[in-house]
């Protein structure tokens, strides 16, 4: 399947899950020296691989389609992130409404390591397409492969776009559950030590995707 398929079908797959709803949220996959990205306003249901943009590193692009409004947070990560390969970026409701809410996700299950490290982080909240919010996003991406984005939602990164999917769905999980755990209280998490073994683990993660994507 080529990148611009591949896009398409991530898209939909996400909008089935739930994640994304109408036009909202966009996928990337890096391309050589650039990377294709989703198209504004564009519903999952009716996207099609030729809508699909190219766009270089300095921001350029061609065609009849207008990128995500949201393509700087997808260039900057993959200028500065060699390790993406991909970049998800959904409107999942359990992690919007964490998100709104400004909590980043603590290590009360060890799968929050899916994402890099003992959180999941929260941005501060900027307005969508501006480097403002690339800024942000960025910062809460540091040594991690997800963040939540405050009053908005979440990024999730991978070296592969089945990785990166993989990614996304298990942090809309756990924000999920841990928004079902916050009406009884601050949930308990796990000992940094543990979490470090954890980690440790988690580093040949995913290994089988990354074969197969």
């Amino acid at each position: 399947m080529d990148i611009a398929a591949a896009i398409v079908a991530a898209n939909r797959h996400l909008a089935a899950k739930g994640l994304n709803q109408g036009a909202s949220g966009n996928v990337s996959v890096r391309d050589g020296d650039g990377f294709r990205v989703t198209p504004s306003g564009v519903g999952a249901d009716v996207l099609v691989p030729e809508q699909v943009v190219r766009m270089d590193m300095d921001g350029a692009w061609s065609g009849q389609w207008k990128p995500s409004s949201e393509w700087r947070f997808h260039r900057d990560i993959y200028a500065a992130r060699p390790d993406a390969g991909a970049v998800v970026h959904c409107h999942s409701p359990a992690a919007t409404a964490l998100a709104v809410l400004g909590r980043a996700i603590p290590a009360f299950h060890y799968m929050v390591a899916i994402a890099g490290g003992v959180d999941v982080r929260c941005a501060p909240y900027a307005t969508f397409g501006t480097q403002e919010l690339s800024d942000a996003a960025l910062a809460a991406l540091e040594d991690r492969r997800a963040c939540l984005l405050g009053h908005h939602g979440m990024i999730a990164l991978g070296p592969t776009l089945s990785q990166a999917m993989d990614v996304a769905i298990e942090i809309e999980f756990l924000a999920d559950l841990y928004l079902r755990l916050l009406p009884l209280g601050e949930p308990p998490v796990l000992p940094a030590a543990e979490m470090a073994v954890v980690l440790e683990k988690f580093k040949g993660y995913g290994a089988n995707a990354q074969k197969r994507a």
